[in-house]
């Protein structure tokens, strides 16, 4: 999910055992079983920030193979704004931290999907 506000991005330090440990990533996760794109992203960053995002619309997806970690995923980003509360990490074994950041300031590293979007050109609306 990449949540939108006054013109900045939500991004957060991830702690993952499995892979992409210390790098900067959107809030997001996996499709439940019978879940639309949408509703998942929404429940994720509730999940996730404490946040409840509006205005949730699909955007680009990139197809992102971890091979270090012999995983391979299809990132399907969902877009959406936030209201004017501050991030809470509701996760602190898979998040040590949330950040509004720029788009053209993202910390670094970022996570291997933002990598791919970013190399893209693609930039969020707003941003």
């Amino acid at each position: 999910m990449i949540v939108v506000r006054d013109g900045q991005v939500l991004v957060g330090r991830r702690r993952s055992a499995s892979h992409g440990d210390d790098t900067w990533q959107f809030p997001g996760g996996h499709l439940e079983f019978g879940e639309t794109v949408e509703a998942c992203a929404a429940r994720e960053v509730a999940e996730e920030t404490g946040l409840v995002v509006s205005t949730v619309t699909r955007g680009p997806y990139t197809n992102d193979v971890f091979v270090g970690a012999g995983k391979h995923y299809v990132t399907l980003f969902v877009l959406a704004t936030a209201p004017e509360r501050t991030p809470a990490v509701m996760e602190p074994e898979k998040c040590a931290e949330w950040r509004w950041c720029e788009w053209d300031a993202l910390p670094t590293p970022c996570f291997l999907p933002i990598e791919h979007l970013r190399a893209t050109g693609y930039r969020p609306p707003g941003c």
